[in-house]
């Protein structure tokens, strides 16, 4: 008994350990790029790893006037919303149809055509998607350059995983909850709108937050498609702190911790909505 007890503390003792380096190793870097955000250039070149002599606030001034971070902020923040909303929007009506319509064959083909988009590898689709964002146009506003473009794009990209996600949770929404709304009279949009969508809000509210995280801290895509300075989304408007010769390592730091507040304060306050999203539909019944 007491071996055994024994070796059970021992177990938990380098859970606990390895625990212990896991969150080490993930806060330093966050640590490390507070600190430099505080010194200046030559600080951070001189003193790597050392504290800030003084607390230079300029920093951030400097991040966010000269720099123009508040500017590329808010064209992430609008992007970022509106791409959210439209695949949240598109990928819930999707789900309802495949999950609660029965046309068995049509919805299976459906459902493993969209499942396909997980399998393609992301850069794949580069050339294809920028020859056919240059050609295009709707209502006369050209998609390339424009961030109109750039959300249809992110919401290409978004939505297979979207849809695999709602798919599952509405798969686990008992039928007598719908049967209850038909003898109410709802229609199929009344049970949409009423039923389904308030019962699938943790998977709504995990999708949302993973897409957010995503199209917010989203470099590659931005610089391929938008070309304009006024027009560019946070991750490519720091590369301005590089003039061709150095880099304002210093102002670099304080605009990535400026960008990163908004996906840690949301995070913060939705995750339990988060763990519910991608756990409720594991289990159907």
């Amino acid at each position: 008994m007491n071996a055994a007890l024994t070796g059970l503390r021992r177990g938990k003792f380098w859970i606990h350990f390895s625990l212990i380096v896991y969150i080490v190793a993930t806060l330093f870097p966050l640590v490390w790029l507070l600190m430099s955000s505080f010194k200046t250039s030559r600080e951070i070149t001189v003193n790597t790893w050392a504290f800030p002599k003084h607390f230079n606030f300029d920093n951030y001034r400097q991040a966010w006037d000269t720099a123009k971070i508040g500017l590329y902020a808010w064209n992430s923040f609008y992007v970022t919303i509106i791409a959210c909303l439209v695949t949240l929007l598109f990928a819930a009506m999707t789900s309802f149809a495949l999950s609660r319509m029965k046309y068995s064959r049509m919805n299976k083909a459906v459902y493993q055509f969209i499942l396909f988009g997980l399998l393609v590898p992301p850069g794949a689709l580069f050339i294809p998607l920028y020859r056919l964002i240059q050609q295009l146009s709707v209502g006369g506003i050209h998609l390339y350059n424009s961030h109109f473009g750039l959300i249809l794009v992110y919401c290409t990209y978004a939505l297979p995983i979207t849809v695999f996600i709602i798919y599952a949770f509405m798969l686990s929404i008992p039928n007598e909850l719908e049967e209850a709304g038909i003898m109410d009279g709802l229609s199929a949009g009344g049970l949409f709108m009423k039923v389904v969508l308030p019962v699938s809000l943790p998977a709504l509210v995990t999708v949302t937050i993973l897409n957010f995280i995503g199209n917010w801290n989203e470099y590659i895509l931005s610089q391929l498609f938008i070309t304009s300075e006024s027009l560019r989304t946070l991750p490519t408007g720091m590369a301005s702190f590089n003039d061709g010769y150095r880099t304002n390592f210093a102002a670099l730091s304080a605009a990535v911790i400026m960008s990163i507040i908004p996906v840690l304060v949301v995070y913060f306050f939705l995750q339990k909505q988060i763990i519910e999203g991608m756990t409720a539909g594991s289990v159907k019944g």
